[in-house]
């Protein structure tokens, strides 16, 4: 993975913690990126959003931890065994990452119910499949459904040793049923069904609530001096 071109954001304000100043650096969009490529860089930390490939490069905080978990080993917890048993009859449907005019709906409801400080409520449809899907990733939409109701999309991209959690969303009336859990357990089962070994959840931000909840997940791999550490919180 040699000579990757790479480019350094501007400084901005941190989307995750008060008062700290973000950067990232990306891959340069001119470079052709495959599934393979990422799947190497996802191991160094790498996230994608859309077709933009990027990690956090800030000058004087460490705070964004890449996470994954061994999915052999992991062992879920009271509550954890609780959302898998509310969600027995929940029904799940794998299909490919285009565009879907209820996906569309429902995730508009689910950024207004959750995030009404941002702008992603706001999102045209070109926004959102622009940031949900990619030209280069193999990447599926788990569709949830709950008594034949549409309730909830899991994006999933799928490599040959690992599968990543990049985004999940559902209908705020079905918000009893913690799908974003359910969401993650069902990637966890299918992944080693698949034989895959790892489970990406993105970047666990301990001083960060909407980030922190990874650390549920035990045990963790966190990617500490660009080494891949277990941990049990």
């Amino acid at each position: 993975m040699k000579n990757i071109p790479l480019f350094v954001t501007q400084e901005h304000p941190c989307s995750y913690l008060e008062n700290e100043i973000a950067r990232s650096v990306f891959i340069h969009p001119s470079y052709a990126m495959t599934a393979d490529l990422y799947g190497q860089l996802l191991a160094q930390g790498f996230r994608r959003s859309g077709d933009e490939v990027y990690k956090p490069y800030c000058r004087h905080c460490t705070a964004c931890v890449p996470i994954r978990l061994d999915v052999v080993k992991f062992k879920p917890n009271r509550s954890q065994k609780r959302c898998w048993g509310k969600n027995h009859a929940t029904q799940v449907q794998v299909k490919p990452a285009i565009f879907e005019q209820a996906h569309y709906e429902m995730y508009l409801r689910y950024q207004a119910s959750r995030h009404t400080d941002g702008d992603m409520a706001h999102s045209s449809p070109d926004d959102y499949i622009g940031f949900l899907g990619s030209s280069w990733c193999d990447t599926r939409f788990v569709e949830l459904s709950i008594n034949n109701q549409l309730a909830g999309i899991a994006v999933v991209d799928q490599f040959a040793d690992a599968w990543s959690a990049v985004y999940t969303f559902f209908e705020p009336s079905f918000s009893d049923y913690s799908l974003g859990v359910y969401a993650v357990l069902w990637q966890i089962e299918q992944a080693k069904q698949s034989s895959r070994e790892f489970l990406y959840l993105g970047f666990w931000i301990q001083a960060c609530k909407k980030m922190a909840y990874k650390s549920n997940y035990q045990p963790m791999q966190l990617l500490l001096n660009k080494q891949w550490t277990e941990m049990v919180l």
